[in-house]
């Protein structure tokens, strides 16, 4: 099991590339399952979660070859409808596979997700989604067991815009009969840039984006050909780093157009930043980091996945903020570890009252979460001394090669092997 050595760094500089983002490329690799043949995705990041993804697509008969950052998924044959328990608890977003299983074949058996140690997160929304659509669903030893002659379109109306619903109940409509409208929707980038990528294989979607979504169903499409989107949250981080520290990052190969929540608050933290096309130039404040109130919400409001890393820059103000977490009350694991390093940080329900400190000091923590593991980062670029941050293994799932692209920006990190 590796982990993180981080010492004091000093100011970042530099530009960094954005890889693409984890949470466009699970649902893309899922729906590879909606058609026959060999469905081709760019800008595939190297991930832990793509390799989990990847074995499970394998267990289904989804034939997976990898090209550097290219993906190719051969879709020709489903040899099985089942998604184990083994390969599910380790990725919540093995889900995904259930609304495909179920549209093409008719039945699905899928274990209930597993992932990050944090929180109750439902799948409700999936489930109230497909039976909508005509599925008949069962709860059995710890599997959700799906079936459907025929799916057929209809109006659903979202308790909450939950990304992961919108994708299966989404995948699904693709090939029912008729016409499906999904009310509340989602309108994360992920969820435009996997209704693009449907809508070029043959799929009738219109309004991704927006709160309603309208699906008419086809009999099949084509093998999906699709790019994934840069990933806002690193590129949310790696702006952070640049506040925290007090350096200067150029970001590339990112939208900006997603991230404005998250650089509305930079703004307010005393970060100068500027946008381009598809680049970022963030500069932290000459003077000290300004403490700030920040609310999550669904996008475009301040996204959740970016909440630990806020902490970790709000740690070392003149003043007092409070972070409001309003998607997963309990989503404060990285707290206690925060605060093993000098952060001052009350936490009561679902709202973080951080206390300004002048400075942090090295400690060994450990990851909890892949956000968590980016904010322990962050907070080590500055703490004094050493900073030992343990089971890393989670921020392997979402960030591709951190060490090495924090290293070229001049931070002192290392990856070590630990012997047991």
């Amino acid at each position: 099991m590796d982990s993180f050595i981080i010492r004091k760094s000093g100011k970042l500089r530099g530009k960094v590339s954005i890889s693409g983002a984890k949470n466009a490329m699970l649902p893309l690799m899922a729906a590879s399952i909606l058609a026959e043949g060999k469905s081709v995705f760019d800008n595939i990041p190297d991930l832990r979660d793509r390799r989990t993804m990847a074995q499970l697509l394998d267990m289904l008969g989804v034939k997976i070859e990898f090209s550097g950052s290219r993906l190719t998924a051969d879709a020709s044959r489903i040899e099985s409808e089942e998604a184990p328990y083994s390969l599910v608890k380790q990725m919540r977003a093995s889900i995904y596979v259930l609304a495909p299983l179920l549209a093409r074949q008719g039945h699905a058996r899928v274990s209930l997700p597993g992932g990050c140690a944090w929180g109750p997160r439902p799948i409700d929304q999936h489930l109230k989604g497909l039976t909508a659509l005509g599925a008949r669903i069962k709860i059995d030893h710890g599997y959700i067991e799906a079936s459907a002659e025929k799916l057929r379109g209809t109006e659903i109306i979202l308790s909450v815009p939950s990304v992961g619903a919108t994708v299966n109940i989404m995948m699904a409509a693709v090939l029912a009969e008729g016409k499906t409208v999904i009310e509340n929707a989602a309108r994360e980038p992920e969820i435009v840039n996997l209704a693009d990528a449907l809508k070029q294989s043959g799929a009738v979607i219109s309004g991704a984006g927006s709160s309603t979504i309208d699906i008419e169903g086809v009999r099949e499409i084509k093998p999906i050909k699709a790019a994934v989107i840069p990933d806002r949250i690193e590129a949310g981080t790696f702006a952070a780093a640049a506040v925290i520290t007090g350096g200067s990052l150029q970001i590339h190969d990112c939208r900006p157009d997603h991230l404005h929540a998250v650089i509305q608050k930079l703004k307010e933290c005393g970060a100068h930043v500027e946008e381009g096309n598809r680049s970022l130039t963030v500069t932290g404040p000459s003077e000290k980091t300004a403490a700030v109130d920040v609310d999550t919400g669904y996008y475009p409001s301040f996204p959740t996945d970016m909440q630990a890393q806020i902490m970790a820059v709000l740690c070392l103000t003149d003043g007092s903020s409070t972070v409001v977490e309003n998607i997963y009350a309990d989503r404060f694991s990285h707290v206690p570890e925060l605060n093993r390093l000098g952060a001052k940080i009350h936490v009561d329900g679902n709202i973080a009252v951080v206390k300004g400190v002048h400075r942090l000091e090295g400690a060994p923590v450990m990851a909890t979460d892949i956000r968590a593991s980016s904010a322990l980062i962050l907070a080590g670029l500055v703490a004094d001394g050493e900073t030992k941050i343990l089971r890393i293994y989670h921020i392997d799932r979402g960030y591709e090669r951190i060490e090495e692209k924090l290293r070229a920006l001049g931070a002192d990190i290392e990856r070590v092997k630990e012997d047991h």
